[in-house]
Formats: structure tokens, C-alpha cells, sequence
């Protein structure tokens, strides 16, 4: 078993309904060298698709160190020629420890080996390397065939803003690139203190501009690997779906992109964002305890002291909690910026989503809190399927729908042998990520069902890239527009087949009156 291989009245016309070439390009070549704002890249052909050009760690920014830790990202713009055959390095984040529960505790859990793999990979990833020196993108493409300007996907990496990487093999996008016509990009961004640093005196937020500065690279470049930048849709898992959803309010007026898909987080998911107050609140636990000050010291000597420090002592120094994967100590906070307190008051960028949420996404959180010895009762994670990815994504779904955006909605619901967690993780937070990329193919007894359901995953988001705004209408017999008094819910992999399945929104949105992450995070906090 290789788990490790891989974790809108009247809509305006859009400027990408331009001219659609259909043909080859005839003089590229795979893994040519493209001339671009990082200088010209030397890429190759994918390991498993050899007519797809990969090119991995190209900088997008320079690198976040000394004068620039903790600050807004700067262009990287280079002459010369890169080798684009490695990844960058993943951005700097603490690693979690290998789980290994006494007998009794794994035998209480439940968990299956697929789960026990999933986790210590998710721990700790091999071959993956970590620096403050991380803000790389990466590029899949097959420009020789197809459509000759292709539509491009921005993929954002989950990881609640504190873990993860664009270089996992799960989110390898050669597979994507190859059966669907389609440019896929995926980034690094900063995390935790490094990305969001709290502190009342500075900039914050800037891991979101590191995503902001990379798809301006992406509209400034991807048309010399044979996409077209009139047609970018930025989606993401976890944090990654919450960052494409903040972006859609934060550059609502300038937002390049033409369409979202949010999956499993959205803008009012998990208790976000953060109050201004919170997150000075954690700065200064920090910097206290890494000896540069409080509050009371001068803020230059302290910014000063903060930036000498190795990344490591920093980050060893953050917070940690039961439920650090969901919830950070340091991420999204206002600033009414990039980031705002008024979310229900506002209006998104006038750009379709798709929006949706797992069955159970408590099931990761559910089994590893209970490798580590802590269980809690149904009734529970029950509120926080709840309150942090069902309620959110039918408000936000209600949120696109007043602003008159193409909207759908989907609810994802299938459970394989081989990607199964415990017998009580269901269909789990990023269970639909190894279909969604294409790898289910390497792993071990994959049924028919799966590989079925993995391409019908994949047209379905490419069908909604290429054209957001008519692209699922008509997907394999058309998918409704949301209505959340209609049956109008597309449920993905019920029963683990093929095709929409519809249901009325109300059938899980009835207990959204009620729902509270609250009442489950502060047993887990201990601070009820």
C-alpha cells in the first residue's frame, strides 16, 4: 500500500469569452525552455506523463529572509536560466512528531493502517525540504495539443495555515494536465508567524500576498507555456479553499482570476479570522518567549531582534494546541484589508464558485485526537462538521447567490477501501484530493467505482475552469445552479457512484441554527 505516493440580474461577460484556439502548437516542445519574469525555465517531461512539460520551483518572490521576514513579499525578476527539475523548498513550518499510540489507544482509535500511513506522511513527508526560502511555484502543461490558449488552475494548498506544501505528491498536477486539457500551478505561501505575524505594528497577513503576488505571475506568464490568462481559476482544500475565498473578497474590484472553487473552507470557516487584538495577543507570546520583548519594547528593536533570531526558535516558540491542524495560533486576521470583520456585509469579486464540503470532515480531526488517547461523543464532532465546514459553505454559497455569481454547491460523500481512515472517518477533511489530482491510480486495489468517480471528479472541475459560468450546466447531463430551497446539493460519490445525486440543502443545513465550534474547542483547549 503507497498511501505515501498521494496526499452574477445579469451576469456581466466576462473578459475570458474570447477567441478558443483548438489545434497544436507546433513548435513546442516538451519541457522546452519558457522565457519568463524569473527568467527563463528549463523544464521536463512529467515521470507518468511524458507529454506533459513539468516545471517545478520557479520563484515567484524573493526570498522572505532577514529585512523581508515578517513582510510583504517582493518580485523575484532574474535573467537567468533555471533548471526548473526540483521543487523549491517548502515553506518553513514546525513538524509534528511520528504517531506512535500505545496498543490499547490504537485499538480504542479504530484507525486503519491507510489512516495510520496518511497521518505519519502528513507529519512528516519524506524528501521534502523546508526553508524560509520557499516561495516557489510550479507549472504542468501540455501546450502540443488541445486547445491552444488552455484554461489554467491555481491550486492553494490546505494545512490550516500553519503546515503543508505544494510538493506533496498528492498534489502533483501532471495527471490533471494531461487527461483534461488544462494548466495546472501550485504554491508555496508563508505559514503561521512567518505568514500571518500578528504584530499590531506591521504588516500582516502577508502569506495572502504572497498568494496575491503569485497569480500575478501567473497572469504574467502563462501564456508562453500555453495558457491563457483570461481564464484562471484559483481553488483549494482546507485553508487553501478558506485563502481562494478571502482572495474573492480582497481583490473583489482587480480579481485576475475568473472563477473559485472553494473546498472544505471558506471565509467563515473555523472561528475565523482572527481579531486584531487575538493575533497581538500571540505576537507578543512569542516574542516574549524568545527574549526580543513585549508590547513595552521599542517596536524597531524588537522587529529587529525578531528578524536576527533563527526561524526555528521562532517557530518553536508558537503556541500549540489539541487541534493546532484546524486551528492555529497565527492566521487570517482583520486588518479590513485583505481581511475583513464584515464578511455577511460584503460582496465578493463578480466570478463564479463552486463551493462544497466533505460528508465528514471531522473524521481526520475525530481519529487523530484519538490516536492520541482523547475521544469525545458523537453529538460533538457532529457540531463541528457543523459549524466549521457545512454552515460555512452553504452561507457563502448564499453570499455568491445575492451577489447574482454563478453558483454550485457540492457535498462530497465517498469512502474507498484504500483511502479509509477508521471506521469512523467517513468521508474525511481532503478524502477527495487523491481523485481530484489523479493518483488514485498509484495506490493499491483501487475498484472501478474510484477511478470512475476520480474522472468524473476531474471533468467536473476542469469543466467549471474552462467556462465558469457554463461549464457545469452541461457537464455529463448538467449540473443545477445552487438554490438553497431547491434540490439543487450535488452529492459526489453517494453511495460511491457516478453523477450529481441531488438533494434539498436543508437535509444537512437543518442544524445550522444551532452549531457552535465553541463547544468542542474549548474541551479540547481545556478552557470551558
Amino acid at each position: 500500500m503507497q498511501f505515501s505516493t498521494v496526499i452574477s440580474a445579469l451576469f456581466l461577460p466576462l473578459a475570458w469569452a474570447s477567441q478558443q484556439f483548438h489545434g497544436k502548437q507546433v513548435n513546442f516542445t516538451v519541457g522546452q525552455i519558457v522565457e519568463t519574469s524569473s527568467g527563463a525555465v528549463a523544464g521536463h517531461a512529467a515521470t507518468k506523463y511524458s507529454e506533459v512539460s513539468e516545471y517545478l520551483g520557479i520563484p515567484y518572490a524573493l526570498p522572505p529572509v532577514c529585512d523581508l521576514r515578517f513582510a510583504a513579499p517582493v518580485k523575484y525578476a532574474r535573467s537567468s536560466m533555471l533548471n526548473a527539475s526540483t521543487f523549491g523548498s517548502s515553506c518553513a513550518q514546525l513538524l509534528s512528531q511520528q504517531i506512535a499510540p500505545t496498543p490499547d489507544v490504537l485499538e480504542a482509535s479504530n484507525v486503519t493502517d491507510v489512516g495510520l500511513e496518511l497521518f505519519n506522511l502528513i507529519s512528516n513527508p519524506p524528501g521534502v525540504a523546508y526553508s524560509e526560502d520557499c516561495l516557489y511555484l510550479n507549472v504542468w502543461s501540455k501546450p502540443q495539443s488541445g486547445e491552444r490558449q488552455k484554461a489554467v488552475m491555481v491550486y492553494i494548498h490546505g494545512g490550516g495555515f500553519t503546515g503543508g506544501s505544494s510538493s506533496l505528491p498528492m498534489f502533483n498536477g501532471a495527471a490533471l494536465a494531461s487527461r483534461e486539457d488544462i494548466i495546472i500551478v501550485t504554491l508555496n505561501y508563508r505559514l503561521s508567524i512567518l505568514g500571518f505575524p500578528g504584530n499590531p505594528e506591521a504588516q500582516n497577513n502577508v502569506a495572502f500576498l504572497d498568494q496575491r503576488l503569485a497569480i500575478e505571475w501567473v497572469r504574467d506568464n502563462i501564456a508562453n507555456f500555453g495558457g491563457d490568462p483570461a481564464r484562471i481559476t484559483l481553488f483549494g482544500q482546507s485553508a487553501g479553499g478558506a485563502s481562494a475565498d478571502y482572495y474573492s473578497y480582497a481583490y473583489a474590484t482587480s480579481p485576475i482570476i475568473t472563477g473559485v472553487i472553494a473546498q472544505s473552507g471558506t471565509s467563515l470557516s473555523s472561528g475565523l479570522p482572527y481579531s486584531k487584538s487575538a493575533s497581538a495577543a500571540a505576537w507578543y507570546t512569542v516574542t516574549r518567549a524568545v527574549g526580543c520583548g513585549d508590547a513595552s519594547t521599542n517596536y524597531t528593536t524588537l522587529l529587529a531582534c525578531m528578524r536576527d533570531l533563527e526561524v526555528e526558535s521562532i517557530l518553536n516558540a508558537v503556541p500549540t494546541t489539541g487541534l493546532s491542524a484546524l486551528l492555529s495560533a497565527f492566521g487570517p486576521t482583520i486588518d479590513n484589508i485583505t481581511v475583513f470583520s464584515n464578511y455577511s456585509q460584503r460582496t465578493p469579486a463578480s466570478i463564479p464558485i463552486l463551493i462544497g464540503s466533505n460528508d465528514y470532515e471531522a473524521g481526520t480531526f475525530r481519529t487523530q485526537l484519538a490516536l492520541a488517547g482523547t475521544t469525545f461523543a458523537d453529538s460533538d464532532w457532529e457540531e463541528m462538521n457543523l459549524a466549521s465546514w457545512t454552515c460555512p459553505a452553504g452561507l457563502r454559497s448564499n453570499a455568491s447567490i445575492a451577489a447574482n455569481n454563478p453558483t454550485w454547491r457540492y457535498r462530497y460523500h465517498a469512502v474507498f477501501p484504500n483511502t479509509n481512515i477508521s471506521s469512523e472517518g467517513g468521508a474525511y477533511h481532503g478524502a477527495e484530493l487523491t481523485l481530484l489530482f489523479g493518483t488514485t491510480s498509484q495506490l493499491q486495489n483501487s475498484t472501478a467505482e474510484e477511478i470512475n468517480l476520480e474522472t468524473y471528479i476531474q471533468g467536473a472541475w476542469a469543466a467549471f475552469a474552462k467556462d465558469p459560468v457554463n461549464g457545469l450546466a452541461t457537464y455529463e447531463g448538467g449540473w443545477p445552479p445552487y438554490d438553497p430551497a431547491g434540490e439543487s446539493l450535488v452529492r459526489l460519490g453517494y453511495d460511491n457512484l457516478v453523477g450529481t445525486n441531488l438533494a434539498f440543502p436543508e437535509l444537512y443545513d437543518a442544524g445550522c441554527v444551532h452549531a457552535s465550534l465553541a463547544s468542542l474547542v474549548c474541551r479540547v483547549l481545556g478552557q470551558c
